[in-house]
C-alpha cells in the first residue's frame, strides 16, 4: 500500500491499521506534519515538484490512498501512478456536496462545481475535492473507491471539535454547562479507526464505488447527554438561544471559542443527516458511542482538559457568556 501523505491523522491512521493487519506499507510526504507509523517505509517528497514521485512511480502498487485536497498534487500523483495501481481509494467529503439542508440525502445528490485552480485556501475547499474526484475518476475508472467523509472524530482528533463537550463535561463536573438549544440537531461524527478499518478492508476486497463515510446520526442534545454521562457531569445545563449566541459572536461548529459541532446557518441543517446506507451495506460499522467518547476522553485529558483549544469555549469565555445570559433573564 503507498499513502500519500500518511504523516498526517487520517494518513497515519491508515498506516497504522494497514501495518496492523500484515501490509507492507510506503508512505510518500514531506514528513512535516506528524510521526511516522512504525514500521512504513518512508519516502520524503514535496509533492509541488515534479520529481515527487520518482522513487515510487517505477513499480506496481496493490493499493494506493490519496487524502489530499490540492487538485494539482492530486492530479499529479494520478499521472504517475494511475497506471500502477491495482485500487486506489480517494479520501474526499460530504464538502463537495451542492446543498446540506436535505436530511438523508445519498451520493446521487448534486455537487458543486469544481474549482479549476491547481493549489487553493480553505474557502474552495468542496469545490477543490470536486476536482480531485472528477480527476480520479477520469485517470483510474474502476479502479477507484472515493469515500466521501463527514465530521471525523475520536481519539486524535487535532480539531478538536468531536472531543469538545465530553472534555467540558469533564473538566468541570459539577460547573453549570453553556449548550445551544439546538437539541434536534443531527451529528453525524465518524471515528477515525472505523473509517480506516474500512478503508483498509476495502482496498483489501477491491471496493469500488463513491460513499458517503459518514457516522450514524445522532441528535446534538442526545451527543451532549452522552458526553455527560462519559465525563460525569452533573451540574446544571443552561441553553441559549442560536439567536442570542450569534448576537454574542460564538462561532459555532469549529474555531476558538465556538461551540463545537452546533450549526445555526439553515442551510447547512442537515449536514450531519446524510444517508449512510451504501457504506452500510459495503461493510462500514460503527463503535457504540459511549465507547468513542470514552476513548475520546482518555485522550483529551492526555492533551489537558485546560488547554487552549481549536475548538469549543474557554472556562473564561464560557463564564462570560453564562453571566450574560443571567443578566437577561432576572
Amino acid at each position: 500500500m503507498l499513502i500519500l501523505g500518511g504523516t498526517a491523522w487520517v494518513g497515519r491512521e491508515v498506516a497504522c491499521r494497514a501495518l496492523a493487519d500484515g501490509h507492507a506499507v510506503t508512505c510518500l510526504a514531506r514528513g512535516e506534519s506528524g510521526p511516522l507509523a512504525d514500521g512504513a517505509a518512508f519516502v520524503v517528497a514535496d509533492r509541488r515538484r515534479p520529481e515527487a514521485y520518482d522513487e515510487v512511480g517505477n513499480r506496481d502498487w496493490d493499493s494506493v490512498v490519496e487524502v489530499s485536497w490540492q487538485p494539482g498534487r492530486v492530479r499529479g500523483a494520478l499521472a504517475a501512478l494511475a497506471d500502477r495501481a491495482r485500487h486506489w481509494t480517494l479520501v474526499s467529503t460530504g464538502s463537495v456536496y451542492a446543498s446540506h439542508a436535505d436530511p438523508g440525502a445519498d451520493e446521487s445528490a448534486a455537487l458543486l462545481a469544481p474549482t479549476d485552480l491547481d493549489a487553493v485556501g480553505s474557502d474552495l475547499y468542496g469545490e477543490a475535492k470536486v476536482a480531485c474526484e472528477l480527476a480520479s475518476s477520469e485517470a483510474l475508472g474502476d479502479r477507484l473507491l472515493i469515500a466521501r467523509s463527514g465530521l471525523i472524530g475520536g481519539p486524535g482528533d487535532h480539531t478538536d471539535r468531536t472531543g469538545y463537550w465530553v472534555a467540558r463535561a469533564a473538566r468541570d463536573a459539577r460547573g453549570p454547562m453553556l449548550i445551544p438549544d439546538a437539541p434536534a440537531l443531527g451529528t453525524q461524527v465518524i471515528d477515525v479507526r472505523d473509517l480506516v478499518d474500512w478503508i483498509v478492508a476495502s482496498a483489501v476486497a477491491g471496493r469500488t464505488g463513491t460513499f458517503n463515510a459518514v457516522g450514524p446520526v445522532v441528535a446534538l442534545g442526545d451527543w451532549i447527554e452522552l458526553s455527560r454521562a462519559v465525563g460525569g457531569h452533573s451540574g446544571a445545563v443552561i441553553a441559549a438561544a442560536p439567536e442570542w449566541l450569534i448576537a454574542q459572536g460564538v462561532p459555532d461548529f469549529m474555531g476558538e471559542e465556538s461551540l463545537a459541532m452546533w450549526v445555526s446557518d439553515p442551510r447547512w441543517a442537515a449536514f450531519g443527516e446524510r444517508s449512510n446506507r451504501r457504506a452500510a451495506e459495503a461493510g462500514l460499522v460503527h463503535r457504540r458511542r459511549e465507547a468513542m467518547l470514552a476513548d475520546l476522553l482518555e485522550w483529551e485529558r492526555a492533551q489537558g482538559l485546560n488547554r487552549a483549544r481549536r475548538a469549543g469555549l474557554s472556562p473564561a469565555r464560557e463564564a462570560q457568556l453564562l453571566e450574560r445570559l443571567r443578566a437577561t433573564t432576572h
